[in-house]
């Protein structure tokens, strides 16, 4: 069995259905729960033997930059791959792995699963796969490509199939895959994409592609419901998440970084994470399902509920922040209201 020691992170989305949040920060790099989501999602792969992320982005690498430091304590280095011209996701891949001679991890940056990682690595070892793909079973089979299997033999792809014209095959591409090596050279120079062209080409050339179909938890973040779905998922215990294991939990689920200020007579109610610096003021309810980020500021009286709230922002005297997510530097106002899904961005002032 050849180790996979490399991941590639597919970052290079615009994240244009979680603006203004992704206005300035790529959705990977987006803060969730004690980190960026990237290195939560790489920080998964370290005790598979994952030392080496390389990242997929657009044209601009600065500002993933962050995240080597962020990986440097598991032994993680980082590599940032750029696309001079949008390329799609295997273009990108392409040009990231080119002369590489062992198998790839790769992963979307906007997915989160609790894959069990090695079993996959296993499968794709134990059947000599060219490619494997992790998937998931699903209801309704009309939104999606399904893949149609024989036993773990990947046999064909059919993209959106009509409710109850392919029966007894429900299974879907999960967004994780393991490549062999040189499995993206034979296809032409530009814009390549994995589900329309890599799979089905390689398929068609006689290429073994194994799936191997995992249950458990699978979710698009890319959307602001979604990004609180995930958090509330992680904040339960339903996917181990590794920063927020970096911080022990009261027996109720309450989380307290070193560094941050919570007054003895605020009040927080699991679960809930209140990051390095943060402080929480007298009178003040947090939680449930709130993360506040490093350097957030809560005052006196202000409730925060089922919300995110990025580093250094500020909830002022008795306002309320419910259903919510506040970028970096946010200020909300005295008494003032963010609720029903509202997104603020970096560095917005709202309210009084």
């Amino acid at each position: 069995m050849t180790a996979v020691r490399t991941a590639l992170v597919l970052a290079g989305g615009r994240g244009t259905r979680l603006l203004p949040l992704t206005a300035r920060t790529p959705k990977p790099m987006l803060p969730f729960c004690g980190a960026s989501l990237v290195a939560g999602m790489v920080r998964r792969l370290v005790p598979h033997g994952v030392d080496h992320v390389v990242l997929a982005v657009g044209a601009d690498a600065a500002p993933f930059a962050p995240l080597a430091a962020e990986l440097a304590g598991d032994g993680v280095s980082v590599e940032v791959a750029t696309e001079p011209e949008p390329l799609d996701t295997a273009g990108g891949a392409r040009l990231a792995l080119r002369g590489r001679d062992r198998p790839v991890l790769v992963l979307n940056g906007d997915v989160l699963t609790d894959l069990d990682v090695g079993a996959l690595l296993a499968r794709h070892a134990a059947e000599e796969a060219d490619v494997t793909l992790a998937l998931t079973r699903v209801e309704d089979t009309s939104a999606f490509g399904v893949c149609l299997l024989d036993g773990v033999r990947i046999t064909g792809f059919v993209e959106k199939p009509a409710p109850g014209t392919l029966p007894g095959h429900d299974t879907v591409n999960a967004g994780t895959y393991v490549l062999g090596p040189g499995v993206l050279d034979g296809f032409p120079d530009g814009p390549l994409s994995f589900e329309r062209t890599v799979f089905p080409g390689l398929l068609a050339a006689g290429r073994r592609i194994v799936g191997h179909v995992a249950t458990g938890v699978w979710s698009d973040l890319g959307t602001p419901e979604r990004l609180l779905d995930g958090q509330r998922t992680v904040l339960s215990g339903a996917v181990a998440w590794p920063p927020l294991a970096d911080v022990p939990a009261t027996a109720d689920g309450v989380r307290v970084a070193a560094g941050a200020r919570v007054d003895p007579d605020a009040v927080l109610r699991g679960p809930v994470l209140v990051g390095p610096g943060a402080v929480v003021a007298a009178g003040a309810v947090v939680g449930p399902d709130v993360v506040l980020a490093r350097g957030v500021e809560v005052e006196s009286g202000a409730r925060v509920e089922d919300a995110a709230v990025g580093p250094g922002s500020r909830i002022g005297a008795d306002a309320v922040v419910r259903r919510a997510l506040l970028g970096s530097d946010v200020t909300v106002g005295p008494g003032a209201v963010v609720a029903d899904l509202a997104v603020l961005a970096d560095g917005e002032r709202f309210g009084a």
